[in-house]
């Protein structure tokens, strides 16, 4: 993430509406009590895709790598009182954190926490989805949306965290940096999404399902 400049990200952040205080918090334990930190979604991405959902008028929400929750409460303050958000991750300490603040949230009653390999729990979900968010392990991304995609409403969107990779999409070196690399090219030949690349923060692929 070293690669946007401080100075204009420092901008963007404190020109995008503040998050409240119980992200808020999320955000400050995060970076006291978790491993890379930097995964959190933060408030430029967190209201973006709080937008997204409302713009989208979801209802039903699937979110891939819930981390310690902050982009999970996001969408689920944007649901209506009786939308769902099944959203997956596998770090047990993250969960823990995840947990307690969904428990805190008047819109934790809308999240479904499903822990263990997304592989397995993408399969217990089904359709129609409106509205899908992928942020997790970066080698799976691939698999994560073939799983997702059948499972989409026509017009539905889908939005891909990380695909800029701190840049390293432009020189892949190791696995990870292929995976995206290569997601991106898959998605880019794609007929059954228009697509959009994005370069908030990490870059996100939003795209829409015809």
């Amino acid at each position: 993430m070293d690669f946007i400049d401080e100075k204009i990200e420092r901008y963007a952040h404190d020109h995008t509406e503040d998050e409240g205080d119980l992200l808020n918090r999320l955000k400050e334990e995060t970076h006291a009590s978790l491993d890379i930190p930097q995964m959190l979604t933060g408030r430029i991405e967190g209201r973006f895709l709080n937008l997204l959902v409302k713009i989208s008028n979801a209802r039903r929400v699937i979110e891939v790598g819930t981390f310690s929750g902050y982009g999970t409460l996001s969408m689920a303050e944007a649901l209506p009182h009786d939308g769902e958000l099944f959203t997956c991750e596998i770090d047990p300490e993250a969960i823990v954190v995840a947990r307690r603040y969904f428990d805190e949230s008047p819109h934790g009653k809308k999240i479904r926490l499903l822990e263990g390999d997304a592989t397995k729990s993408l399969a217990t979900v089904s359709g129609p989805i409106d509205f899908a968010f992928i942020d997790a392990d970066k080698a799976n991304y691939l698999n994560y949306y073939q799983a997702i995609l059948p499972k989409m409403r026509r017009g539905g969107l889908i939005a891909v965290d990380n695909v800029l990779w701190s840049g390293r999409v432009l020189h892949p070196m190791d696995d990870w940096d292929r995976a995206i690399a290569g997601f991106n090219e898959t998605v880019k030949r794609d007929d059954r999404v228009e697509h959009v690349f994005l370069t908030v923060r990490d870059g996100i692929y939003l795209l829409r399902v015809k």
